[in-house]
């Protein structure tokens, strides 16, 4: 069979992995495509150990192996936005090194254009000691600590389509974050192909067959390696030509959701169609592999614990390429999408300075004071 006969016997689903708390953002829902490849975008961690990060039969614990240590994801956070008329979302972030900005995925809070759209946006931090892995983060929880949103900085470039390597915003904080907080600095690398990271995220939960909780909150993290970015070399083009759309994709790295078996090796079947042969299979990393889904957007990716990517998208091509269950649920054999901060190092350091401006300039208006008070005591004597 040939590639153009392949990609059209295929439908493409790809997802914000952004979920609602309350109702769906019909806004969100988008579809296009070429003559080979058709996909629908709407808005939307798994995990491949038995009982994933949740199921029935484990519960809502779901497996220990997912859990988080403290207070190493002090810094990883909920964000909820409020769109107004009973439309509120959830996504997740992380805290920067200035201790006053989160670090999360533009779509959490704007269609494009580099404008912000929530009425307000929360940022809820873990109390001291980090909750139960059954609590969830949202709603009534003792010692939760909650800060509002107070200014938005979303990367100008970002067009509000579902795959985007401009994904990526910055927050400012009403006060500092609790003390008890690990905060991050972002990773520098200039490639991330191949290289195995920490993904974390508030999202829905589930075993990677396709079953979910059905509700966000609740924190967890796992393993994957960036398999590569749509512009690799390797692919001579084919993704970057408006495939997906007119967005800047070269940068978008994934990585899929491998369960031991090449036959859902998504990653590794999409280059075997591109003629790559076996360049890229892999069947994952056992147990401790995850897939990001709804809610999870906006969280983190570390290497050493910098952070080198942004929770973005989730992206299917079926099950003639992986899938193993179809359509778009975060299962075995689909891809998660990721922004890499890397390419956007000027962009993070310039935000943070400007979320610190307020404070800076009112220094500096203190200190021309103090001035112009000596100068005029000076002048009394």
């Amino acid at each position: 069979m040939t590639l153009r006969n392949m990609f059209s016997a295929a439908t493409v689903t790809l997802a914000l992995s952004m979920s609602a708390v309350f109702n769906s953002h019909a806004g969100l829902i988008t579809s296009g495509g070429n003559e080979t490849l058709s996909w629908t975008a709407r808005s939307l961690l798994t995990g491949a150990a038995p009982g994933g990060t949740a199921s029935p039969e484990a519960g809502l614990a779901g497996n220990a192996i997912y859990h988080p240590t403290y207070p190493a994801y002090s810094g990883v956070v909920g964000m909820l936005m409020d769109y107004g008329n009973g439309n509120r979302f959830v996504c997740s972030g992380t805290l920067l090194n200035d201790r006053r900005s989160i670090l999360t995925a533009a779509h959490c809070v704007s269609d494009g254009a580099g404008t912000a759209n929530p009425l307000s946006t929360t940022i809820f931090f873990q109390p001291d000691g980090g909750l139960a892995p059954d609590a969830r983060i949202y709603g009534v929880q003792p010692d939760v600590v909650s800060i509002a949103v107070t200014d938005y900085f979303v990367n100008e470039n970002y067009t509000g389509e579902v795959i985007d390597q401009n994904d990526v915003a910055v927050l400012r904080l009403a006060e500092k974050a609790p003390v008890w907080a690990i905060s991050h600095d972002i990773y520098t690398g200039n490639d991330l192909t191949g290289q195995n990271f920490n993904v974390a995220g508030y999202g829905l939960m589930g075993t990677g067959n396709g079953a979910f909780s059905g509700t966000t909150g609740y924190l967890r993290e796992g393993d994957n390696k960036y398999d590569y970015a749509w512009g690799n070399d390797l692919f001579g083009g084919f993704f970057t030509d408006s495939f997906f759309g007119s967005a800047d994709v070269t940068y978008s790295y994934v990585s899929d959701f491998d369960n031991s078996l090449l036959i859902n090796d998504a990653a590794g079947r999409i280059a075997a169609a591109l003629g790559l042969g076996s360049t890229f299979d892999d069947i994952g990393l056992g147990d401790r592999e995850v897939g990001v889904a709804g809610g999870d957007s906006g969280g983190p990716n570390f290497i050493n614990g910098l952070i080198s990517g942004i929770n973005s998208y989730g992206l299917s091509f079926g099950t003639g390429f992986g899938d193993i269950g179809g359509g778009l649920n975060s299962s075995f054999g689909e891809f998660s999408g990721f922004v890499p901060t890397y390419i956007h190092a000027n962009f993070i350091g310039s935000a943070m300075v400007r979320v610190s401006e307020p404070g800076i300039l009112l220094l500096m208006s203190l200190g021309l004071f103090s001035i112009g008070a000596s100068a005029r005591r000076r002048k009394a004597h």
